[in-house]
């Protein structure tokens, strides 16, 4: 495979704050990778190794086939990046934030103007091209800010948290965009969420914390690691059955999925618990409308992931920004 990125060992830490402790990471070209973890996990950290906005302790490696230490003015031609808050020129209007960008990038005006003209059709904001940016909507702006890290057409796109604090309608049209932008725009992403429905749409997700990446595969093949050991449990009144349902001793977590429950039990003992915990609900005055075993989610995966990491000794829980 041809890996857009290929880095190894990377280290940041700022003080006695270690944000990266050693991360390494490989994203194969047409990908659409996601980093997944808690606030405080690195991943803005992360994102800002990458571009060369910080600089390394040590690690190295290559981005766009140059390398992340000694050529990093090459790596950023390489590189659209959209940080998690909104960083435009808000005084300035849509059409006037794009040509300020592609000017940035060294593109000639007789390249740009065609360019912004695509890209405004592309996000969607054609029709605002003359609007303030500080006076559009915050999906409007994190579109903008779509349109202008990819003005220059780069192989690689960084996008932190880019749907933090929109409505679901609208992160499901930026998603669209994303995909549209590796299949149109032939870019590879390397995207950070705390949305589980949104990992799910990656191409391959890497779990992050204390500045490690834990775990990463295929969402599917993550989340089939809990095969067999999640179940669906809904009743009332609810907090009797979440309590009820957590003194099993072959139930290790309970945690809410809307109206519902999903149980994680221990390896083989999925039958054992449909048998015996609903005479224990019962006796108990809880009603169980229904307890049956799910297909496991890649949140259900995060969240018994995080779990054992909380078992172990950490090295810290910070991330600077």
């Amino acid at each position: 495979m041809d890996f857009l990125v290929d880095v190894h060992d990377l280290r940041k830490s700022f003080g006695h704050v270690t944000a990266v402790a050693g991360v390494s990471l490989r994203v194969g070209a047409g990908e659409v990778y996601g980093l997944i973890g808690p606030d405080g996990a690195g991943k803005t950290t992360m994102f800002r190794l990458l571009v060369g906005a910080l600089r390394l302790d040590s690690g190295g490696g290559q981005v766009g086939g140059y390398d992340l230490v000694k050529e990093i003015n090459q790596v950023r031609t390489q590189i659209g990046y959209l940080p998690q808050r909104f960083s435009l020129y808000g005084d300035l209007t849509v059409d006037e934030n794009l040509r300020f960008f592609a000017e940035v990038n060294g593109i000639a005006a007789s390249d740009w103007q065609p360019r912004r003209d695509e890209m405004l059709e592309f996000v969607g904001l054609a029709e605002f091209a003359q609007r303030r940016a500080d006076r559009l909507s915050g999906g409007m702006k994190q579109k903008l800010g779509l349109a202008t890290a990819l003005i220059h057409r780069p192989r690689l796109l960084l996008l932190d948290e880019p749907t933090g604090g929109v409505d679901p309608v609208t992160r499901q049209d930026f998603w669209q965009l994303i995909g549209r932008a590796v299949t149109q725009e032939g870019v590879t992403v390397v995207v950070s969420t705390p949305y589980m429905d949104e990992a799910s749409r990656c191409t391959r997700i890497g779990f992050m914390k204390n500045g490690r990446i834990l775990d990463e595969g295929e969402p599917k093949t993550i989340a089939n690691r809990l095969h067999g050991r999640i179940l669906e449990l809904s009743g009332s009144p609810r907090r009797q059955l979440h309590a009820i349902a957590a003194q099993d001793p072959d139930v290790e977590e309970v945690q809410p999925f809307g109206e519902k429950l999903h149980l994680r039990v221990r390896p083989d003992t999925a039958e054992t618990v449909q048998q015996r915990l609903p005479a224990t609900l019962s006796a108990a005055n809880v009603t169980v409308q229904q307890l049956r075993p799910i297909a496991p989610t890649v949140e259900d995966a995060f969240i018994a992931l995080l779990e054992t990491s909380y078992q172990q000794p950490a090295t810290n829980d910070h991330e600077r920004n």
